[in-house]
């Protein structure tokens, strides 16, 4: 008898991932929203971590909307675009964090990699 309540017994619910194309990604009117462009972030770090820079770039995007100034976001969308070899969307997120936090410790080492991919661009 109680082998069969045993089998029966329901299995603990697997973590899931994040859906990559989320549905309601598709048409939004975005407002300031530093919580939502904070959970978008965290799941962009979460696909960034598995290698899926792709959609890893797309929760960054979406960041960045619901947030224009979270510097954070763009630098995250500057890696996520390296990744992607696409080196004048990186660039362009690279320099939009070093408008907004010209004095972050991590300025230097991103205006290095505008120098060089200004470089890489004239050649």
């Amino acid at each position: 008898m109680s082998g069969t309540l045993w089998a029966q017994r329901p299995k603990p619910p697997q973590p899931q991932e994040p859906p990559e194309e989320d549905e309601a990604l598709a048409v939004k009117e975005y407002s300031f929203n530093p919580l939502q462009a904070e959970k978008e972030l965290k799941i962009g770090n979460f696909y960034f971590k598995k290698g899926k820079y792709k959609a890893a770039a797309r929760r960054f995007e979406e960041a960045t909307k619901w947030n224009p100034g979270g510097a954070e976001a763009y630098l995250r969308l500057g890696e996520a675009r390296e990744k992607l070899n696409d080196p004048k969307g990186a660039r362009e997120a690279f320099a939009k964090f070093i408008d907004l936090v010209p004095d972050d410790k991590r300025a230097p080492q991103i205006k290095k990699k505008l120098s060089r991919k200004d470089a890489k661009t004239r050649k």
